[in-house]
């Protein structure tokens, strides 16, 4: 687990202010473009990759050479071992091995395999606002490099900040941040970052010191269903989710009732879906949700939408816990 105290001197209302200076930075970057980027699925990031001088049983004494490869306008001490497959380099800076027929091919080989590292610390740096790479640990970052993590291009790297804050002792500092975060309508990765939030959400209670904070995040849930453009990310889907799913009692099921009448339709389609499970943990509000579902059916301008309304009704009345799956629009195949 991380330390514990790097936190207790931050206010959240600094943490706050600092990341909305933060977005303001970035948005001037984007030349004051606010859209959305659809990001890529997340890529799991495995360093260091398995040695290969393990298949080639090259042992510590076969490691007599020292020599040096440039990359990233540094110098990397390489040691090197001259055995009968070959010439093998190793790297112990960046934690990798590269093995070639002559000692120039093994340092070029040695200086490509390190490039997927070179490009995620480059990238890690840049969303840090540093110049560079970044070859540190992400666990020992301050709150708001962490924060800013979560709007990185690479979404393994904003995983891995989300898993950070998510056991930080001390969680309910970085609150008004996130909440910051859900609302941000400018930054063009914003997308993904507002999943890492709802993801931590899901145990909001761990982020709350009071019935006011839990109402401010379901409000901030509602506003990313009530106004989306889009669902990159799944995000649209994923506030839906912790708001039915694991907030039903906590006004979850109220607000997605209110975002029936939502002007986003991707936002109508996950208040479909969320208070189907709004039912299921909460069986007692069965007649009041399908009575509202029946009034949005009605009014529905999506015939899509309208015949997911149709068959949601019909899921709940039949109980069990398989409903009919979203519809897919157009625009998104």
């Amino acid at each position: 687990m991380p330390s514990t105290t790097r936190l207790l001197s931050v206010e959240p209302a600094n943490l706050k202010s600092e990341l909305e200076l933060y977005l303001q930075r970035c948005l001037a970057l984007q030349g004051g473009d606010t859209t959305s980027v659809k990001p890529s699925h997340r890529v799991k990031f495995e360093w260091p990759p398995t040695p290969i001088s393990y298949s080639f049983h090259v042992v510590a004494s076969d490691w007599t050479g020292r020599t040096t490869i440039e990359a990233q306008g540094e110098k990397f001490e390489v040691k090197v071992a001259r055995t009968p497959f070959g010439v093998f380099g190793r790297c112990e800076e960046t934690w990798h091995e590269a093995r070639g027929g002559t000692e120039e091919e093994m340092l070029g080989a040695l200086r490509a395999a390190a490039e997927p590292l070179f490009r995620r610390q480059q990238m890690i740096a840049a969303t840090m606002e540093r110049k560079g790479r970044f070859s540190g640990n992400i666990r020992e970052l301050p709150a708001l490099d962490l924060l800013k993590l979560l709007y990185c291009p690479d979404r393994d790297v904003a995983n891995d900040a989300h898993l950070v804050i998510e056991t930080d002792h001390d969680r309910f500092k970085y609150l008004p941040a996130l909440l910051t975060i859900l609302n941000d309508r400018t930054h063009a990765h914003r997308r993904s970052a507002q999943w890492c939030v709802l993801d931590l959400f899901e145990d909001l209670p761990s982020f709350c010191t009071s019935p006011e904070d839990e109402l401010s995040a379901v409000a901030s849930m509602q506003g990313i269903l009530w106004d989306a453009t889009e669902d990159y990310a799944r995000t649209v889907y994923k506030a839906g989710v912790v708001l039915g799913g694991h907030l039903p009692h906590r006004h979850g099921g109220r607000a997605l009732i209110e975002c029936l009448d939502a002007p986003s339709k991707f936002g109508r389609r996950s208040a479909i879906h969320g208070l189907f499970h709004v039912v299921e943990w909460v069986p007692e509000t069965k007649k009041d949700v399908i009575h509202n579902l029946r009034v949005h059916e009605v009014r529905e301008s999506d015939p899509l939408l309208q015949e997911f309304t149709r068959a949601m009704i019909e899921d709940i009345q039949r109980g069990g816990i398989e409903h009919t799956p979203e519809p897919v629009f157009p625009e998104e195949y």
